[in-house]
């Protein structure tokens, strides 16, 4: 399934290169719902859906978007019932939170409108015809074979959750998994929402509550950027602060040594481009497209940083 779908992806790239829509191609709307810039991964999503449907669009001028970005659930489910009204014939979306867009999205499917969900994914299975996204599961065994590696002998260490999403409770149960059997042990588990303001104030608690931290998994890299300054500010010494998804800001810390941060988990913002591309290709092309596109989720360290940094890139 996967080879299926990557083939589709390179034939994408081969047909952008040197390839005119023809004049017949049936014209079609395709709806994209993603979160607002809310913070830094978000930030990247947004740039790189644009520069996507700019792509798309030069490309196959008898395909049309809308592109909505939303700042709750609440503003997403009126967005994606807006799209519907429109008459989308596909829906490319990344839900702000997932168990409030799945019986919207689901409506969405019981007209007829082609799902593509990306990253986050819906709170019930078998409603998307095509999903991309990160492997979550491999995220999470990353952050706990880090740790465990980090402390052969054992140690305590605090994590911050991300937001409510079939995501976060995916990573959450491989890290929980993979940690099984280990000296390792969690001390507490507090929703940061994936920001930076709210990693602050969750580490402020930890380092409160907590006399001896060893280590946090934050899940993000925005969290960890405010867990690490809550930390400089107590005074703490001696504290390994994982974050992930590859920001600049935070390889740039791994390349250059930083008393905290040795490593950091790649979930690339630009997950978002293959989705955008393999649904335009089914009404493109006349392609059929199904099936699940998963990237993976290597550690990034010292050795290895130089290939996943960035720095023109905006997250």
């Amino acid at each position: 399934m996967f080879g299926r779908l990557k083939s589709v992806v390179a034939a994408g790239a081969m047909l952008l290169a040197g390839w005119t829509a023809p004049a017949a191609a049936a014209e079609t709307t395709i709806g994209i719902s993603i979160p607002a810039a809310t913070h830094g991964w978000t930030g990247g999503l947004n740039y790189h859906t644009k520069r996507t449907i700019e792509r798309m669009k030069a490309a196959f001028p008898d395909v049309d978007f809308v592109l909505t970005t939303s700042s709750s659930a609440t503003q997403q489910v009126n967005d994606v019932e807006d799209m519907l009204a429109r008459g989308i014939k596909a829906l490319v979306i990344l839900p702000f939170e997932s168990d409030p867009l799945t019986e919207p999205v689901k409506a969405a499917k019981a007209k007829g409108v082609f799902i593509a969900t990306v990253d986050r994914g819906l709170s019930q299975e078998g409603i998307e015809d095509v999903y991309v996204g990160g492997d979550n599961p491999s995220y999470g065994r990353t952050a706990a074979e880090y740790f465990k590696k980090k402390f052969p002998n054992g140690g305590k260490i605090v994590v911050m959750r991300g937001i409510p999403t079939a995501i976060d409770n995916i990573r959450i149960e491989a890290f929980n998994e993979a940690l099984k059997g280990t000296n390792i042990k969690v001390l507490d588990m507090q929703y940061a929402n994936w920001n930076p303001d709210k990693g602050f104030e969750v580490m402020q608690d930890y380092l409160q509550r907590f006399p001896e931290i060893d280590g946090v998994w934050t899940g993000d890299d925005d969290a960890a950027l405010g867990a690490i300054e809550a930390i400089k500010q107590s005074g703490r010494k001696n504290v390994a602060v994982l974050g992930g998804s590859g920001m600049n800001k935070v390889i740039k810390l791994v390349v250059d040594g930083h008393d905290m941060v040795d490593a950091d988990i790649f979930y690339p913002p630009t997950l978002i481009i293959p989705a955008i591309e393999l649904v335009t290709m089914k009404y493109a092309t006349q392609a059929p497209i199904s099936g699940r596109y998963v990237l993976s989720s290597p550690l990034i360290t010292k050795d290895n940083a130089a290939e996943y940094y960035f720095p023109d890139a905006p997250y």
